[in-house]
């Protein structure tokens, strides 16, 4: 009965409008951190939307300073019930990518929620604080129902997620004690298809990394010197040309995974794979295997800008310099610290000594891959299924990136992520939006599931943990 009244609960919540005005509350900070100038909401997101909620549900918080220079700060807050009961660590991150506020379709604003029927509308409804929105809540109609969870909850927010999680591998090694916990689950990303749960146990890394042809200072004149001046940006383009050929493949050998198993295959063999927004080309990327294969358990290498002379005013002359910001997004069994050193050594090869290699950013993500056979995955997988009628989709990791390396790696924790959106959400883009009835069944399913921890039939073997 207990259950039932917090589901009910959770349905006039979502049916009234109380999910549409908490959102609306949260996506009016202006939380950018991919621009300084909006650090100060960074900071106020914690402080005055967080913390008030969550020390209403008997939460102690903590606002700590990023232990790296340029890192967002980062929120924790512990609720323990007790020792010898499981802990939940949940995570989520309250920073959004650039507004693109010219972008946006008449009628829409960034910062500003509108609900179109079953669409909100606003950058980070869909990334992150509707997830986290959605987890919290479930968290208060549980307590509200039962008076307790029956299981202790450890949360960490952190607000430099769009800018590579900067600091927080970091400021786990240095509060192992404050983050112990028996599994982390945490929501983020997309699920595969609108109307079917998804659970996934890790994500690609994501490396980005600048190729720069810088040739000589100045421009010249396109008549007086064509012909004699090397042009940096025609370099440049046979250079890319090299790391992968026509229809996307790598060729760069270090950059080619073992590791899609057959038992990987078979995990990825009947899964759905985004088709929202953008019809796949069917002969695009490594030949031989399935779009699931290619997203989930492939390597891709992407070109994500170029630039060489002033593309908005050209002149007729010939850049002294090209430069192409990429990115390689990757599986586990790809050896991670060879990256750019294997595309160094292939780049001299084929020629392109000129062609220089730089890291863009210290902080980048590493792949993940959780054991799709693990009791918390097993346990999570029949409690979603229970709540929602539906087998969720199970993939070994995301074919995005997420700070799952932080969990898995330093924490040495069983990462589950559930997420409560899906790929047609336009995260990262103009139109940015949430879809209410996805968030309405992320509410039956996490409320669902935090019951069945807390009933504790069946949970996995827990051993005693330090810090709790």
């Amino acid at each position: 009965m207990k259950r039932i009244a917090a589901l009910a609960k959770a349905e006039e919540y979502v049916a009234g409008g109380g999910f549409t005005a908490d959102l609306a509350t949260l996506v009016r900070r202006r939380s950018v951190s991919q621009d300084a100038s909006f650090d100060a909401e960074l900071s106020a997101y914690l402080r005055e939307d967080m913390e008030p909620r969550l020390r209403a549900l008997g939460f102690d918080t903590l606002l700590h300073e990023n232990p790296k220079p340029g890192g967002g700060p980062i929120l924790t807050a512990s609720r323990i019930e007790a020792d010898d009961l499981p802990t939940v660590l949940i995570y989520g991150h309250g920073d959004v990518c650039m507004p693109q506020e010219d972008k946006w379709r008449d009628g829409l604003s960034p910062f500003d929620l509108v609900a179109e029927g079953e669409r909100l509308y606003g950058r980070g409804t869909a990334d992150n604080k509707g997830q986290h929105l959605v987890n919290l809540k479930a968290l208060e109609f549980c307590l509200a129902a039962r008076g307790r969870l029956g299981f202790n909850v450890k949360i960490l927010l952190e607000t430099s997620e769009e800018t590579g999680s900067r600091g927080l591998k970091a400021f786990a090694e240095g509060h192992r004690d404050l983050l112990a916990a028996d599994v982390l689950i945490g929501s983020d990303g997309p699920r595969l298809a609108a109307d079917t749960p998804t659970m996934f146990m890790g994500s690609r890394g994501g490396l980005s990394f600048d190729l720069v042809a810088d040739f000589r200072e100045g421009v010249h004149h396109s008549g007086n010197f064509g012909g004699l001046l090397a042009d940096p940006a025609i370099v440049l383009a046979h250079a890319l040309a090299t790391i992968t050929d026509a229809r996307g493949q790598i060729q760069v050998p270090e950059w080619r995974p073992t590791s899609l198993t057959p038992a990987v295959r078979a995990a990825l063999g009947d899964l759905p794979v985004a088709t929202t927004g953008a019809a796949i080309d069917a002969d695009w990327g490594e030949d031989g295997l399935t779009p699931a294969e290619r997203v989930f358990g492939w390597n891709s290498f992407a070109v994500l800008a170029m630039t060489s002379g002033v593309p908005e005013a050209p002149q007729n002359a010939i850049a002294g310099r090209a430069t192409a910001r990429c990115q390689l997004r990757y599986v586990v069994g790809t050896d991670r610290d060879d990256i750019l050193p294997a595309l160094r050594r292939h780049l001299d090869r084929n020629g392109f000594e000129r062609i220089a290699v730089h890291s863009a950013r210290d902080d980048e993500f590493v792949a993940t891959r959780f054991d799709l056979g693990h009791p918390w995955v097993a346990f999570v997988a029949r409690s979603v299924e229970t709540a929602t009628g539906k087998r969720p989709h199970m993939l070994p990791n995301l074919g995005g990136s997420i700070p799952n390396d932080v969990f898995a790696d330093t924490l040495s924790l069983p990462t589950v992520w559930l997420p409560h959106s899906y790929a047609g959400c336009c995260q990262h883009g103009p139109n940015e939006h949430m879809l209410l009835p996805v968030a309405r069944e992320g509410l039956e399913m996490m409320i669902g599931l935090f019951f069945d921890i807390g009933d504790g039939d069946g949970l996995p073997g827990l051993k005693p943990r330090g810090g709790r």
